[in-house]
């Protein structure tokens, strides 16, 4: 499935102890991607999904995320430093 590049658009909007924050999506050569951005436009930016296709695909992954967001107060796309220095449980020390 192939179209055209559409403008950015604001699909919600969360709030955590480190500021607001705005999840926008964007429909690129057919497929729909979203990315969590600052809502004052200061800091890191992160892909969220990028090979969306389905009103319902995109509708739960909003609502999913925002959800978490809440949970975790912190951005869930962020990627953890220490998720990737813990060993799992079986390897010996």
């Amino acid at each position: 499935m192939t179209g055209p590049t559409n403008p950015a658009v604001e699909l919600a909007r969360y709030r955590i102890t480190g500021g607001e924050r705005i999840l926008k999506g964007q429909r690129v050569l057919g497929v729909v991607r979203v990315v969590d951005l600052p809502a004052d436009g200061v800091g890191r930016h992160f892909l969220v999904e990028r090979e969306l296709i389905t009103n319902a695909e995109l509708e739960a992954l909003v609502a999913d995320y925002i959800a978490q967001a809440q949970v975790l107060d912190a951005v869930p796309a962020k990627p953890s430093c220490d998720d990737a220095f813990e060993l799992p449980e079986t390897v010996a020390r």
